[in-house]
């Protein structure tokens, strides 16, 4: 075993590992961490990745090698070569100097592996004052109902085949938040529902795929979403019933829980917070 787990614990103020993101708390265990690691050697997908529903080969992987292991701190960093390259250097440990620490060593391993961006991870506890960057956030299916919102949402597959065309030009002006992406993920036939609100036979938002896999320890999750309402309706309540839809859709599926990472001051980190999900941490990532 690589990691020992009394040196790595006390460090874990969020529950967010290298090349998997935000797991649940009672999925953070050495094990996953060690997964990480086994799963660089051979390029394959962990079953539990979110990334897996959508095929090919594993963008992002640890450089194992590079580790730095320690009882006050430990920084991981991993190498993606997609697009002009990103060494990443996630920053676990108590005190301030790990940061500098961490950039130093993004800013080494990018020359070394001859890419362009050299960044770091700092994840930071629930209670951080004047948060930057990203929440996590988590919904829980077991502790209350999650009715139907009503309003007009429903699964693309589900509307008319003049509301169904407009996706296409919807998904195309909203590339920005993977829309565009998405839609050919539906095109292939490789994704979950999605789900989409229109008004005057044309689609204005959506939210999806609609899809509940096994975590690391095998409890249900419904997977992250895209997420996007086009802006000139925005203010009019269809983020929220959209978003509703997609938490009636988790639940009556059977899944136990979301994570969700919003930007924060964000309209998603708002309306998450005023829907009353339990913030776990933030990470705040900078360039080296």
């Amino acid at each position: 075993m690589f990691f020992r787990w009394d040196w790595l614990r006390p460090q874990l103020t969020v529950p967010i590992v290298p090349t998997l993101g935000p797991v649940h708390p009672d999925a953070l265990t050495v094990g996953i961490f060690e997964d990480t690691l086994r799963a660089a050697n051979t390029g394959d997908f962990l079953p539990y990745d979110k990334d897996r529903r959508w095929g090919g080969e594993k963008d992002e992987k640890v450089l194992r090698e590079d580790v730095v292991h320690q009882p006050e701190r430990t920084l991981i960093p991993t190498l993606n070569r997609r697009g002009r390259g990103a060494v990443k250097v996630f920053a676990y440990g108590l005190r301030d100097n790990v940061v500098d620490e961490a950039a130093e060593l993004a800013a080494k391993l990018a020359t070394t592996h001859g890419v362009v961006n050299a960044r770091v991870v700092r994840p930071l506890g629930p209670r951080t004052a004047h948060p930057r960057g990203t929440r996590i956030q988590l919904k829980d299916f077991t502790t209350a109902p999650c009715p139907a919102p009503g309003g007009p949402v429903r699964p693309v597959t589900a509307w008319p085949t003049v509301v169904q065309n407009t996706f296409a030009p919807f998904a195309e002006a909203m590339a920005g938040d993977g829309l565009a992406f998405l839609h050919t993920q539906m095109q292939a036939g490789q994704c979950g529902p999605v789900l989409a609100a229109a008004i005057e036979n044309r689609i204005v938002g959506a939210i999806g795929p609609m899809e509940v896999r096994p975590d690391a320890i095998g409890c249900p999750q419904l997977m992250p979403q895209y997420f996007a309402v086009l802006p000139e309706v925005r203010g009019q309540g269809l983020g929220r019933v959209l978003w509703r839809a997609a938490m009636c859709w988790g639940q009556t599926h059977g899944a136990a829980y979301q994570l969700l990472q919003t930007e924060v001051g964000g309209p998603s980190d708002r309306l998450c917070q005023a829907e009353g999900l339990a913030s776990l941490g933030f990470t705040h990532t900078t360039s080296a």
